[in-house]
């Protein structure tokens, strides 16, 4: 599955090149503003921080909802404390595109974080110059030769980095570039099932100067604690807040 989203993301990204060459991308970044940083605004605190994610679909559970405006819920994240947005761009099985985030980034003014199979410059050129502030790196599509270029050309354009991990090693791979923003996802990409307790046996592993994000079955309250007492600074939540009320729930969760 995990091959087959990045070959997607890659034709994708191909064809919409084909048609804006990367010197436009570069030429619309050099005319914004300084992207948000990251680290300073998602630093610990005594409350938990949540990333908010727009998210309509996803492979392992088919559509979840609509979102005919991104923009509107994005404000409704913002208004309800969350410290950042997660804008899904996939658009054959998360049903995303660039657009969404454009539209999310003209309406808050949150750190959004471009989620998305990235393989290539281009791809992070993309992000940069339609918003982002932080770009997704998902160590298991990636070897380590190419993760360190990618990671490199990322903090080039002035983003963040946001490592992806799904065990141990894969942790470590990530560590030893020295990154900064680092996520645990529970759910297993070959499988699709998930393992709430991944997060707290490699919580451990990180050091203290690494924010630590928990990823996948937040579903409500007592997941977000659970999450919170096994050491994590931020949990990235979708499902549950595009399929419910996403306000109420959203300030329930910042209440760990």
């Amino acid at each position: 599955m995990l091959e087959r989203l990045y070959a997607g993301s890659i034709a994708d990204a191909a064809e919409r090149k084909s048609i804006v060459p990367a010197s436009k991308l570069e030429a619309r970044i050099a005319s914004l503003a300084p992207a948000i940083d990251v680290i300073k605004a998602f630093a610990p605190r005594e409350n938990i921080h949540v990333l908010a994610e727009v998210k309509r679909a996803s492979p392992s559970r088919g559509d979840l909802a609509p979102i005919e405006d991104p923009a509107s819920l994005s404000t409704l994240y913002e208004q309800g404390g969350a410290t950042g947005i997660s804008v899904l761009t996939e658009q054959r099985k998360f049903k995303g595109s660039l657009e969404d985030l454009d539209k999310v980034r003209t309406s808050v003014r949150l750190p959004l974080l471009r989620k998305e199979f990235i393989a290539n410059e281009y791809q992070l050129l993309e992000a940069r110059a339609f918003g982002a502030d932080m770009a997704l790196l998902i160590v298991a599509g990636l070897d380590q030769p190419t993760l360190k270029r990618l990671m490199k050309f990322t903090l080039e354009l002035g983003l963040t980095p946001f490592l992806e991990t799904h065990d141990r090693i894969e942790l470590e791979r990530a560590l030893d570039l020295d990154a900064k923003f680092v996520g645990v996802n529970a759910r297993d990409l070959s499988t699709f099932e998930t393992d709430r307790h991944l997060f707290g046996t490699l919580s451990g592993l990180f050091p203290k100067d690494v924010i630590k994000v928990a990823e996948s079955a937040v579903r409500n309250k007592d997941d977000v604690l659970h999450y919170r007492e096994a050491g994590a600074d931020v949990v990235l939540v979708g499902e549950a807040l595009v399929t419910s009320e996403p306000l109420a729930t959203l300030r329930s969760f910042l209440e760990v």
